[in-house]
């Protein structure tokens, strides 16, 4: 396979993080949903532990189909996926969630029909048999999300689109994740709903999450965003800090040039 076109980085930008620093690292991915078509042809990406590193991208650039290859539910035709060093490409999924690794999808795959504190509980099928930790991780989750608490025994299906983007991060944090896949988190979300959404996320970095997210809404991302990578076709385009993108001119070169 083609080696991927080199990726172009604003005159600005600094060196990325030391290797001991780096949660996730992808290398040359060849990704597609048929064996001879590859969406994604030779992308390399680094998420720095802790930070907020954030894919950007036109529709149909191939963002959503590299968070589904990291996390196996596509396997790539070449190319690595490190998390912590160790490549994990053909793990299946269940392990990478013993690995740290976790997934929340741009629909909320919450159980409507459960109640919040049954949701979180469905978080915790790895460890079910461990009633103190399974209590312990309950209260960590309602110390994150209060509101979660007051309503815990209300339907998640009749909680606000923001309210169930929390149930859904929080059964995801039962599993003590490390480092998080977020895929399209405010898609079909009120503006207030959204920056709801957003705070989340930066709090979840703040307390030492890796996050890897993938979104459309470029200016709310470059707000919590530390490090952007631009894809174009299925290829990397541009990355820097979120400093490299504070310029019209640089954001029109990075989506537009």
């Amino acid at each position: 396979m083609p080696d991927a076109l080199p990726t172009a980085a604003f005159a600005t930008t600094d060196q990325h993080a030391d290797a001991a620093d780096i949660a996730l690292e992808i290398q040359k991915l060849f990704v597609g949903y048929y064996e001879d078509l590859n969406i994604l042809q030779g992308v390399n990406l680094k998420a720095q532990r802790a930070k907020i590193t954030t894919i950007l991208g036109a529709n149909g650039v191939g963002k959503s189909t590299l968070l589904k290859a990291v996390y196996g539910f596509l396997r790539p035709n070449a190319g690595k996926v490190l998390l912590n060093d160790k490549n994990v490409v053909g793990v299946p999924t269940y392990k990478l969630i013993n690995l740290g690794l976790a997934y929340i999808p741009q629909h909320p795959g919450i159980f409507r029909w459960m109640t919040i504190e049954e949701n979180l509980e469905m978080g915790a099928y790895t460890f079910r048999g461990d009633k103190a930790r399974l209590k312990r991780k309950i209260e960590e989750v309602y110390a994150r999300f209060p509101v979660l608490k007051e309503r815990r025994k209300s339907l998640a299906g009749k909680l606000s689109g923001g309210q169930q983007r929390m149930v859904e991060v929080g059964r995801t944090l039962m599993t003590d994740p490390s480092v998080m896949l977020v895929d399209e988190p405010t898609a079909g979300l009120a503006k207030m709903l959204s920056e709801e959404v957003y705070e989340m996320l930066v709090n979840l970095k703040n307390s030492g999450i890796t996050i890897l997210l993938v979104d459309q809404e470029i200016r709310h991302a470059l707000k919590i965003a530390d490090y952007v990578y631009v894809l174009e076709l299925g290829r990397n385009k541009y990355e820097g800090p979120v400093a490299d993108f504070s310029s019209p001119a640089n954001l029109k070169k990075a989506f537009w040039a």
